[in-house]
């Protein structure tokens, strides 16, 4: 194996890959990234046995053949090499050892044999559908933060993609919830989605997706089956092993009727949690609404540091009421909002929340109150 590359090109590759692979692993070859030189390209793959990532990069190709090296220091090398320096990769005799030089620098790295490098099992992918990035984004982007990571509760571990019905429309509906609070998004059912199984997508899955979604304007094409789903992004191809489990039904923790309405500034609302909640030290920063006609206490109070209030005014015509929230739990939903307003919906001060945008109907938030 003997090939040229542009340093750009293989260290933006070696990005993706390289953040698959795990820092601490029991099975040698999983540290490494498989490198495969064919006519004119260069294919880098990465895998930690429920994630794989595949992305193939042009380069000039003597020799043909592949190995494997380790992924973390492979892509510490590229990355301090000088800015638009060449690089040249080549595979020893014995192939235990590749050499990689650029300019006066040259390196050599312990191999092991691409024989030996594990493949994640093929199967139908029965299901296909494309999504603009922008759309996959969205649905990302705004329920991504209600993940849970309780390990224990593996199945809330991810987010939940499905097809669904919104009155009469059929949607595409991405949800997450960590039992505190729930997001759930959605956008007109694509084409080649209606017989979709319910599939959750692993929260590692999700972290690595959103990296390939902002480097891409192009459409994404999307395959799964009830156990495998792959995202295909130009050069780059991401395929995981789904959740084994079942999603809880959310529709039962979306309260339909919550009659007390507060509709506040959203920008100015955050930054008001946000000062009032300095002085909270415990972990759940709680914070404490006071609503009364055409305005909003905010309180907090730590018996070490003492109190803070500030009031704003705001729409609300109901009776009032007082409701505690965590005011990182606020703030995260308040960040989901793109419109000027936001609206809450409440019935009691033990009883969820629904908030959502005033002007803009496809995502919906569930925030469980505390008390305070």
């Amino acid at each position: 194996m003997k090939l040229t590359i542009e340093r750009a090109a293989l260290l933006r590759a070696l990005a993706h890959v390289q953040s698959v692979v795990e820092r601490r692993n029991t099975i040698p070859i999983l540290s490494n990234v498989m490198i495969r030189a064919e006519k004119g390209r260069l294919a880098l793959s990465a895998t930690d046995m429920d994630l794989e990532i595949v992305e193939v990069v042009p380069a000039q190709v003597a020799g043909e053949g592949a190995t494997t090296a380790p992924a973390h220091t492979l892509y510490d090398i590229v990355r301090k090499l000088r800015e638009g320096a060449q690089v040249e990769m080549q595979m020893s005799g014995d192939k235990a050892a590749m050499t990689l030089r650029s300019g006066r620098s040259t390196f050599t790295l312990a191999c092991l044999p691409p024989e030996d490098y594990p493949l994640m099992a093929g199967g139908e992918l029965p299901h296909n559908f494309t999504l603009q990035a922008s759309e996959l984004k969205g649905l990302v982007d705004r329920t991504k933060f209600a993940i849970s990571t309780e390990e224990t509760r593996y199945y809330l571990n991810g987010i939940f993609l499905h097809a669904a019905k919104s009155g009469d429309t059929a949607v595409l509906r991405a949800v997450a919830t960590d039992g505190h609070r729930l997001a759930r998004v959605e956008m007109l059912l694509p084409d080649g989605a209606a017989d979709m199984p319910g599939v959750i997508v692993p929260r590692k899955t999700v972290a690595e997706l959103r990296k390939l979604i902002d480097e891409t304007e192009l459409e994404i094409g999307i395959a799964l089956s009830e156990t495998k789903i792959r995202f295909t992004f130009g050069d780059a191809v991401l395929t995981s092993k789904l959740i084994d489990g079942t999603f809880p039904d959310y529709d039962r923790v979306i309260p339909t009727n919550n009659d007390k309405v507060l509709e506040v500034e959203c920008k100015p609302f955050a930054e008001a949690v946000d000062r009032v909640s300095t002085i909270s030290t415990e972990k759940s920063r709680a914070v404490k609404l006071a609503l009364e006609r055409g305005t909003v206490t905010l309180s907090a109070t730590s018996p070490e540091n003492g109190t803070a209030t500030e009031e704003i005014e705001v729409r609300y015509n109901a009776a009032p009421i007082e409701i505690g929230f965590n005011s990182r739990y606020l703030l995260d939903i308040t960040e989901q909002i793109v419109g000027e307003w936001v609206v809450f919906a409440m019935a009691d001060a033990a009883s969820p929340t629904i908030v959502r945008e005033r002007a803009e109907t496809s995502a919906l938030y569930v925030l469980m109150p505390m008390r305070v």
